[in-house]
């Protein structure tokens, strides 16, 4: 069994707790929270400390907090020369406390804390400073997921970044699209399917490929009928910048 300790409470720590409690070869000895309650509905309350100073011993300590609180909380830690990790996507290995030996246990999802999550499919993105280190990531992350790759700090940085935009960024501008639906009283529904068709596209052309669309095929006349119809000025930008973008990537080709 991998003895492992979550030090966090927040929605990846939490997820993470769900997954490891179905796997057959983790053991979830403890888990750090400075509040108790958010965690006593997925783990036993004995299991759960709000002290350091108390924090169980383990093969593996994972950090799983803000990305601005890594460093802090590694600098915390009583314990030495144990294998700690973190789960963020843009904080280097470099970051964690030089006392433990490092590592990162990156789960590439999105996490929301009602929300359940099918880990078989995540991509869990690991590093660690020596291969025995890695190994135990490896083993620990093959039990509740079926893609596991090996990224270093800088590959991750810019995994991170591209999340941000194909997650993020398109998540926000489904919220342009609700806020323009419900202005002229359109169910947003009516996009749902054209918005499923783009996603599962992608899966079997490249983003490249899939690209439709009035700058796709530089119609400039639909394209300023858009822009006239646009009153919100921020909104207006976002459709000037993107429709540029896709543009002069057609001229690159």
């Amino acid at each position: 069994m991998i003895r492992v300790v979550i030090i966090g409470s927040g929605n990846v720590a939490q997820h993470l707790i769900k997954a490891f409690a179905k796997s057959n070869i983790i053991e979830i000895v403890q888990a750090f929270s400075r509040n108790k309650e958010s965690l006593e509905n997925i783990i036993d309350s004995s299991k759960i400390t709000t002290n350091f100073d108390d924090l169980a011993d383990a093969d593996l300590y994972i950090i799983s907090v803000s990305d601005n609180a890594i460093a802090e909380v590694s600098h915390q830690l009583y314990i030495e020369k144990k294998l700690v990790v973190h789960t963020s996507g843009s904080i280097p290995i470099t970051d964690l406390d030089d006392k433990n030996r490092k590592g990162v246990f990156y789960p590439l999802q999105t996490f929301s804390k009602n929300k359940e999550i099918n880990f078989d499919i995540i991509p869990i993105c690991l590093e660690a400073e020596n291969n025995e280190d890695y190994k135990l990531l490896e083993t620990l992350a093959k039990s509740i997921s079926n893609q596991v790759f090996n990224i270093n700090s800088n590959q991750r940085k810019a995994l991170h970044v591209s999340a941000v935009f194909v997650n993020n960024f398109v998540n926000h501008l489904y919220k342009i699209g609700n806020d323009i639906c419900n202005e002229n009283n359109i169910p947003f529904e009516i996009l749902q399917p054209l918005i499923l068709e783009t996603a599962n596209k992608i899966t079997l052309l490249s983003p490249n490929e899939a690209q439709t669309g009035p700058a796709k095929r530089n119609d400039t006349q639909t394209i300023n009928t858009h822009l006239q119809f646009l009153t919100n000025e921020n909104q207006k930008e976002i459709y000037k910048i993107l429709t540029k973008s896709i543009i002069d990537n057609g001229k690159k080709l």
